[in-house]
């Protein structure tokens, strides 16, 4: 039925248990915070296309992180209700929003990313030299 001596031996499996223990890290980290995953990954995201390149529309800042356009779009609307950002109209295209983050998401981005590569840096350490890994990780993103 399987061609595994057992469940270690397959690497779907293991990256189940790992992710598993490693979004446990990451809630950790980001719960002095107030913040979920995904606020923080659409935050930190946002924060980097700001600085290499001007205010994104949600469309780009969707792209960026791999979320959903209509899932992103909600908890935008959730981190701007908190003040951590603002969403604009596009003067070339009224559909499309521009986003910003304010000084005090800016102040939290800063504060979370520490925490969150503190964390990454503990649970990865296991690994040793992390580029092999991080190329690898990257070979499996692409498409």
């Amino acid at each position: 039925m399987t061609r595994f001596e057992g469940p270690e031996e397959s690497p779907g499996f293991l990256l189940w248990r790992v992710t598993l223990a490693w979004q446990r890290a990451m809630r950790a980290a980001l719960a002095p915070h107030d913040l979920t995953h995904v606020q923080f990954v659409l935050l930190a995201s946002l924060w980097w296309l700001e600085n290499h390149g001007g205010s994104p529309s949600q469309q780009r800042l969707a792209a960026q992180a791999g979320t959903d356009s209509m899932m992103t779009s909600q908890v935008l609307r959730k981190l701007e209700d908190r003040g951590l950002l603002t969403r604009s109209v596009d003067p070339a295209d009224s559909r499309a929003r521009l986003l910003s983050l304010t000084a005090a998401g800016e102040r939290l981005v800063g504060a979370a990313m520490k925490d969150v590569e503190d964390a990454d840096a503990a649970y990865f350490a296991k690994l040793g030299e992390p580029q092999q890994f991080l190329r690898g990780l990257a070979e499996l993103t692409r498409e």
